[in-house]
């Protein structure tokens, strides 16, 4: 994907060999059931330059979420293309209309009460087709998608009715070109994707580095998990610019010798450990000043990658079906360990957001995949559902992040989760192999 970032490269290669070394000493486990897998963190907050999801701008009106205004176009709701979607502690995830025409359409977004949702995406199999971040009780936000005809489903994590089957009626639009096509369109999705996600850091960040300079401590530690997903989402992305990684999320054993320790673990580690935000407000401001370092160079792989700019450094396909399996990887090698969060032990929450990242990377690469070999996609559409299913088990919405802490998982527990992550990974792992012989 990035040609010019041999470091990241070999961090992801050398990532993908430790899988395939975990892989020969974890057996499968049983599938027990199946959800739906595009699951995300709750807590995050909205990327101030949105765009919709087939990749044009988003108006001022839609993007963001704001506490007490309603946004959205100028059509009442229940009209042809304005869906919406309200939430409350009662009745849960609810959309009206529930079946809208195919072509652009608009969904307005209200939490009226239900403490536990801060999210609602549009899901389609695997794949986030929309979502929304940061929708407290009180507030709502708009989102705009283009959906062709087929079943989707609208998500909305933690809240009582989780899940609402939607329609959108029509032709589906019918897939034209060769696999080469598929396989470009798949980039560029994944381009927006990637933007997406480093706007959500970004604005997570935010909130983070002002609750340190307050001194508020529980506000601070709060602010860390909710940005720790984001970046966990994109780690392959990051990976590849060599020298953002170290800045940003290296753990004390892997520091060099004099070489400053920077990014969010020693953050972690004051926050969590030391119980004070005090000495860090260097840290903090170089860890906002990397994320939008961080923010710029995907923008400008992701511009690249939509123009199809030959010779320029741009995703390629190979290169996320790699960085999917990578996101796996790391999990095998710090997550499930409990090697990653060793201060405030929130590892199970890193854990879904590399298999969230994992997951995405996956669905673009699907239409491509269904061509080349169907069955090896819906055999890893199924152990990812069985995956995030298991994952689902261990939500607790009293601990910071959302999720059992590391030290409060049994053996069984961590093994069960080991199985089900190698379970994945070993048909994962054969996709670069199929798409670079397409």
């Amino acid at each position: 994907m990035f040609s010019s970032r041999a470091l990241g490269r070999a961090k992801v290669a050398a990532a993908v060999a430790a899988t395939a070394l975990v892989l020969s000493a974890c057996g499968s486990s049983d599938e027990a059931g199946s959800t739906p897998a595009a699951t995300t963190t709750a807590g995050a907050t909205t990327a101030s330059d949105a765009v919709t999801v087939d990749g044009s701008p988003e108006s001022s009106e839609t993007a963001g979420a704001t506490g007490g205004e309603t946004t959205g176009g100028s059509q009442a709701a229940g009209e042809p293309g304005i869906v919406t979607i309200t939430v409350t502690e009662a009745d849960g995830c609810v959309a009206s209309p529930d079946t809208v025409p195919a072509g652009p359409i608009t969904f307005n977004v209200t939490n009226v009460d239900a403490a536990g949702v801060t999210e609602v995406e549009v899901v389609s199999e695997q794949r986030i087709r929309g979502e929304r971040e940061n929708l407290a009780p009180g507030f709502d936000a708009s989102f705009s998608v283009k959906l062709d005809g087929g079943s989707y489903e609208v998500y909305c994590p933690g809240a009582t009715t989780e899940r609402q089957p939607f329609t959108v009626t029509g032709e589906a639009a019918v897939t034209t070109g060769n696999i080469a096509d598929l396989l470009q369109q798949a980039t560029v999705d994944y381009a927006a994707y990637i933007d997406d996600q480093t706007g959500f850091l970004v604005d997570a960040t935010k909130p983070l580095v002002a609750a340190i300079k307050a001194g508020n401590l529980e506000e601070a530690q709060k602010a860390y998990a909710t940005a720790r997903v984001f970046y966990e989402r994109i780690e392959p992305v990051a990976e590849s610019f060599g020298d953002l990684d170290p800045a940003i999320d290296l753990r004390i054993g892997d520091v060099e010798a004099g070489v400053e320790w920077t990014g969010f673990h020693p953050i972690e580690k004051a926050l969590f450990e030391g119980k004070t935000t005090k000495g860090l407000d260097k840290l903090a401001d170089k860890l906002m000043a990397d994320i939008l370092d961080l923010q710029a160079r995907a923008k400008e792989l992701g511009a690249n990658t939509s123009a199809d700019t030959k010779g320029a450094d741009r995703y390629k396909p190979d290169e996320v079906a790699n960085g999917a399996v990578g996101l796996l990887a790391e999990v095998q090698q710090s997550k499930i360990s409990g090697e990653e969060e060793a201060y405030s032990r929130i590892d199970l929450l890193d854990f879904e957001a590399n298999v969230e990242g994992s997951t995405q990377a996956f669905a673009v690469l699907r239409p491509a995949l269904d061509e080349i070999d169907p069955e090896l996609a819906k055999n890893i559409s199924t152990k990812f559902d069985t995956l995030q299913a298991l994952l689902a088990t261990h939500k607790d919405p009293k601990q910071i992040g959302g999720y059992t802490l590391f030290p409060d998982l049994s053996d069984k527990d961590l093994k069960a989760l080991a199985d089900a992550l190698a379970a994945v990974a070993e048909p994962l792992a054969k996709i670069s192999g199929k798409i670079a012989t397409a």
